[in-house]
């Protein structure tokens, strides 16, 4: 099945880049490309793309609040967004994660990366660069280090879904998380899938995000 995908940037030479990057993988087609946040949402509507590859600093509407609108459209089923972000600790991730998005990579990771980015989350999953995820992690920790748990927003999860969402928080896979609890890794999935239904998430990203919002994973 082809991923339909729609690049946001507001400089040209960087969207030819991408849509040419993408377009050489066979299973992924560029249906679309915009120079705003603005044009972005409106091309969203319009074409209907299962991806969103987002800058954040763009004019007219920024990448933050085009995610915050397109995920607020269609919360179950609209466009995934994958944020590009320059910086690798930039402040706009956290406001990116929580405004819907499903993952964000740097811009200069490997192409491989970003193919792959598409493909994960197309599929339902999130994605967090794998050279920054524990360092934007305890960056988050310390923001929220202070903070306490949340008894109220955990009751409906068992005491082994707690334990894999804490272990999702801290930018554990599935597997490593199976090995740490001495699972099989389709158990942990199951969980997983029980964690984002019971707290109503889009996503494991948004899993994170309220990991640390609630206090349930400290330094």
């Amino acid at each position: 099945m082809t991923i339909r995908v729609l690049i946001a940037d507001d400089q040209v030479m960087i969207r030819d880049g991408l849509a040419a990057l993408l377009s050489s993988d066979p299973e992924i087609e560029v249906v679309g490309q915009a120079g705003d946040g603005r044009e972005a949402v409106s091309l969203a509507r319009e074409l209907g793309p299962d991806v969103v590859v987002m800058d954040i600093r763009m004019p007219e509407m920024d990448g933050l609040a085009a995610t915050a609108e397109l995920v607020g459209d269609e919360p179950d089923g609209g466009p995934k967004v994958l944020v590009l972000t320059t910086f690798d600790l930039d402040e706009y991730v956290y406001e990116a994660l929580g405004a819907g998005a499903s993952g964000f990579l740097l811009k200069d990771a490997p192409a491989a990366d970003l193919v792959q980015g598409v493909r994960v989350v197309a599929s339902g999953d999130a994605l967090l660069a794998p050279s920054i995820t524990r360092r934007l992690i305890s960056d988050f920790a310390r923001r929220r280090r202070h903070q306490r748990p949340s008894p109220a927003a955990t009751a409906a999860l068992t005491p082994r879904e707690r334990d894999v969402l804490r272990l999702m928080a801290r930018g554990m896979s599935n597997a490593e998380i199976a090995a740490d609890l001495v699972l099989a890794e389709q158990t942990v999935k199951t969980h997983v899938g029980h964690v984002l239904t019971k707290l109503g998430l889009r996503d494991r990203t948004q899993a994170v995000v309220f990991a640390y919002e609630n206090g349930l994973v400290g330094d």
